[in-house]
């Protein structure tokens, strides 16, 4: 028996290309469309105005999840959800669902496992498996949106994985995220975010996409960049920039720049100035990230040092804010997916 054809990752033009090869008119795609994105439909039986013939053939020829609900856990500080999907073929993924105030903001992975091996990072230490399909990457926001049974406002990738190493599908799946007939999130407030990947910045920037960029920098100090993020080795501070102001200039728009602060390793006072000489130039913002410990041998900065390095910054024209993680109690935090449920079972290859 052949494979069934997984719908949700579907653009509306491919699922009226699939209901002709089922010998169906083309409205019946865009009503596929409707189900799946707007309505969330978890079974073809809740699809309503699609006859008992074609719900059946659907049953036999087609499947409309891609992701399955192993394990959530709650926030009891601040109500963020970690969800643990399982992809079919046994891996897993994680994504955070962030209330606040009339923001509900969901964290996505875009690979399962990592290859680039940041040095901080919890994923990385997972190894790379493999790269997520467009329709799980967006099934994570439909699951979401499904249990919540409220609309996401904003989408962050900044999950598992490099989003600018798997670019066809994290740029397929923002598209349907967007898609005013569908999920209808705004090109604002859907953020990719990358540790520079220069080829794919430029790539980004000469498609025109519209969704927000932010660059995972984390050390504007070469030497200490290429030990806290290894891809540095191969695109360095000075290429990662060209492409940086490449994309600026192109768009008219400004990045945002991710800093999470390490204790003792980029959070003095020449790792500001640094930092503070690479970006001017540049029309951006700078986010500031205490660390939430993952890997042995990083500890966080204290609140104090925070600040001293944020007022170190100030002479910046850019806006300089710090982003307290959300979910540190549930191991939720920026560097922290990957947690012992993962370790536990993710298979080997």
């Amino acid at each position: 028996m052949p494979d069934k054809t997984i719908l949700t990752g579907l653009s509306k033009t491919q699922l009226e290309e699939f209901a002709e090869s089922l010998g169906e008119k083309k409205f019946r795609g865009r009503q596929l469309f409707n189900w799946i994105y707007v309505r969330k439909a978890a079974t073809f039986a809740e699809m309503s105005d699609l006859g008992k013939s074609l719900r059946q053939r659907l049953e036999e020829t087609a499947d409309l999840g891609c992701l399955q609900v192993r394990e959530k856990s709650v926030s009891t500080k601040s109500g963020s959800v970690k969800y643990l999907f399982e992809l079919a073929g046994g891996h897993l993924i994680e994504s955070v669902y962030i209330p606040e105030a009339d923001r509900r903001t969901l964290c996505v992975s875009s690979q399962a496992g990592c290859a680039l091996n940041c040095a901080f990072c919890a994923t990385g230490a997972l190894g790379f498996k493999r790269d997520l399909h467009t329709g799980e990457i967006v099934d994570q926001v439909i699951q979401v949106e499904r249990e919540i049974a409220e609309p996401l406002t904003n989408i962050v990738f900044m999950g598992m994985g490099e989003p600018f190493l798997n670019y066809e599908a994290a740029i397929a799946a923002a598209a349907l995220m967007n898609d005013a007939d569908g999920l209808a999130i705004g090109h604002r407030h859907i953020v990719i975010s990358t540790v520079g990947i220069t080829p794919a910045i430029r790539r980004y920037a000469d498609e025109m996409q519209p969704y927000r960029l932010a660059i995972s920098l984390h050390a504007a100090i070469e030497s200490k960049r290429k030990k806290l993020v290894p891809i540095s080795r191969r695109y360095g501070l000075t290429e990662l920039m060209e492409a940086i102001r490449y994309y600026a200039k192109k768009l008219r728009r400004r990045p945002t720049f991710e800093y999470v602060l390490l204790a003792g390793v980029n959070d003095g006072e020449e790792d500001a100035r640094a930092l503070r000489q690479l970006v001017e130039h540049v029309p951006c913002k700078v986010n500031l990230i205490p660390y939430n410990p993952a890997v042995p041998g990083y500890q966080r900065p204290s609140d104090e040092q925070v600040q001293r390095f944020a007022d170190w910054l100030a002479p910046l024209q850019a806006p300089v804010s710090v982003r307290w993680s959300k979910g540190t109690d549930i191991a939720a935090a920026c560097g922290q997916l990957a947690g012992s449920v993962v370790h536990r079972s993710a298979p080997s290859s």
